[in-house]
């Protein structure tokens, strides 16, 4: 059986910039990223990182250095502000200011962008009309079921070419019964029993899908002090599940890298549907 396309990427972001005080806690996201960076290293594998301008902003070198190693360097907002926080004309201006916080820092071409937790929902569709007009051509920022934070029930759960002429990557679902989740994404991954995220793997790969996954910083740190993480607000259940099984999220992805699930750029996936595309259309 062939493997299936993992579009594995990681959210480089710093939830310290996200929270009150935030920097009297310890830094963390350097040495996390190193760790991400040996495992696809030892399975001779690339990924995309989809990153915040604050952070190429205090860690040009980070970002420079993944981008010399072959990672894909993406837009994740500025400042990591969800899109209905904004409108077109400060979303625009945002992602002007990522871009070019990313190549100050050496990302090389930028053609991709993750909105902060996956905050693309019909009130906010008009951000792929702002990515086409700023040179971007894909985003993979739906989440297309319903969600305590963001969601979008009903979008396609496959790549979408928007009548911007944005790709739209979706996340990948399990598609269950009360549990329609992002099972190769952050907190899923984690806690999710593994041979239900296997299982899935194999559903997808037998349809002949990619799998549209993603992880934090966070997601591997066990060290990361105790705090209320941001848009969790009160909810006491999200809280514990954000430090659940942290020490096992980089074994879950290599076991599944070993499975068989071969890591995937999202822009060379994006590629090969356009070069589809022309090919039906000649």
């Amino acid at each position: 059986m062939p493997e299936t396309r993992f579009l594995f990427s990681v959210d480089l972001e710093d939830v310290r910039t996200m929270i009150p005080d935030g920097a009297r806690y310890t830094e963390r996201v350097p040495a996390q990223v190193a760790r991400y960076a040996e495992l696809l290293a030892r399975h001779d594998a690339r990924c995309t990182f989809f990153t915040v301008g604050d952070v190429a902003r205090r860690y040009p070198s980070l970002v420079r250095d993944l981008a010399a190693a072959g990672h894909e360097i993406a837009c994740h907002g500025s400042d990591h502000v969800p899109l209905d926080r904004l409108d077109r004309a400060t979303f625009r201006a945002d992602l002007e200011r990522n871009l070019a916080d990313l190549a100050a820092a050496g990302a090389g071409r930028v053609t991709g962008f993750r909105a902060p937790v996956h905050s693309l929902v019909p009130r906010t569709a008009w951000a792929w009309e702002v990515l086409a007009e700023l040179g971007l051509r894909y985003s993979s920022s739906v989440l297309p079921a319903r969600h305590p934070l963001y969601g979008w029930p009903g979008f396609a759960r496959t790549a979408t070419r928007t009548e911007a002429g944005v790709w739209e990557l979706p996340l990948t679902l399990a598609g269950l019964p009360g549990l329609d989740v992002p099972f190769a994404g952050g907190v899923y991954l984690r806690v999710l029993p593994f041979a239900l995220v296997r299982a899935c793997f194999d559903r997808e790969r037998g349809q002949g899908r990619a799998v549209v996954g993603y992880a934090h910083p966070f997601d591997i740190d066990t060290g990361q002090e105790r705090f209320v993480h941001p848009e969790l607000g009160g909810r006491r259940l999200y809280h514990r599940l954000m430090y659940w099984n942290r020490g096992g999220m980089l074994g879950r992805i290599e076991r599944l890298i070993e499975r068989g699930a071969g890591v995937v750029r999202y822009g060379d996936y994006v590629a090969g549907l356009a070069g589809g595309e022309r090919s039906r259309a000649a």
